[in-house]
């Protein structure tokens, strides 16, 4: 059974990752997308996601038993400096757009807003949530955004996609600085 506390930080965590994927999702929808590649889209950023919170997990755990707690608090400083990052790159104006859906501009973009989910996958481990049911949300999420993105990308446009990175990397700062506070009072 997930606790109340546990699944607000599911929640934050998916959010967080979503605003990163919705950013990418709408400039790819202002080309405009036709159905099937919304699908194949969603679908790789989803496993961009959910890979690379795995490979992160994986690598936090090896540091973990290593390093003891200061593994923790490695893994959300990951995550503040991900989300100043993410921020960072929200201010910076892309010199030549590529083709975000389909060949190498798709793995690309999946690899680039999958980035962040190894810091989170890092970290993940010593939040106290469980890892299978937090994959799974943030799966599904990032599928929704995705599609949302996607959807509302012709008439919304970059300037509400630069905002949603934006907010992403707020999001995810204020995460990391949160579960660094949350830690170092042993609450969660």
């Amino acid at each position: 059974m997930i606790t109340i506390a546990a699944a607000i930080k599911i929640v934050v965590i998916a959010l967080s990752l979503a605003l990163d994927v919705f950013a990418v999702s709408v400039g790819v929808g202002v080309r405009g997308v036709p159905r099937k590649e919304k699908i194949r889209i969603g679908v790789a950023f989803a496993t961009a996601e959910i890979v690379m919170n795995l490979a992160g997990a994986a690598l936090g755990l090896v540091i973990g038993r290593l390093l003891g707690e200061v593994a923790g608090y490695i893994g959300f400083v990951a995550l503040l400096v991900l989300g100043c990052f993410m921020i960072f790159e929200s201010r910076r104006e892309a010199s030549h757009p590529i083709d975000m859906s389909r060949g190498w501009g798709l793995f690309i973009a999946s690899l680039s807003i999958s980035l962040d989910s190894l810091g989170i996958g890092f970290s993940i481990l010593y939040i106290n949530v469980p890892l299978v049911e937090s994959l799974a949300v943030i799966g599904i999420v990032s599928i929704a955004a995705t599609a949302t993105g996607i959807t509302l990308g012709r008439r919304l446009g970059v300037h509400i996609g630069e905002h949603a990175e934006l907010l992403g990397g707020i999001l995810l700062a204020l995460t990391g600085a949160t579960f660094i506070v949350l830690k170092a009072l042993h609450i969660g």
